[in-house]
């Protein structure tokens, strides 16, 4: 895949990638939600449409950020599982989580509060260790 980059910057480089609405959703739905498959995530509170769902995992595919496989019981029904590149943005997503709770949730009435924050704040690597390992040791038998 050729992919298409504004300019040398790597932090606009990224977010050529990243910053779209709707793939670090995708990326945290997989890593902390425990979504996998195509229907996990139409099911999801952030309703993203079909259309542009499909058009996202096919890219994050193609970018080796995700990797798409059957079901070993069921070939019809793909999943979708994060590689080595995919969580390597782990700790990106618990700083997005710490800086929302700090400057986000005075803005967002409805923004549940959650346990988790004090720990990432307290021991962010660890708590980026815990959920790396979590995932691994959920999807290590689907690879």
């Amino acid at each position: 895949m050729d992919y298409k980059f504004r300019c040398e910057c790597p932090i606009t480089s990224a977010l050529d990638i990243l910053g779209d609405k709707w793939v670090l959703v995708i990326i945290k739905q997989m890593l902390i939600e425990d979504k996998k498959t195509f229907k996990d995530f139409t099911e999801s509170d952030e309703a993203i449409a079909t259309n542009i769902l499909s058009s996202k995992l096919k890219c994050l595919e193609e970018l080796g950020i995700i990797t798409k496989t059957q079901l070993p019981d069921n070939k019809k029904t793909n999943l979708y599982l994060l590689t080595e590149k995919g969580l390597a943005l782990t700790p990106i997503i618990v700083e997005l989580s710490i800086w929302s709770d700090e400057n986000v949730r005075e803005l967002n009435s409805i923004m549940r509060d959650s346990p988790e924050i004090a720990i990432m704040k307290s021991d962010k690597n660890a708590f980026i260790k815990m959920i790396q390992d979590t995932y691994k040791s959920k999807t290590e038998k689907f690879y």
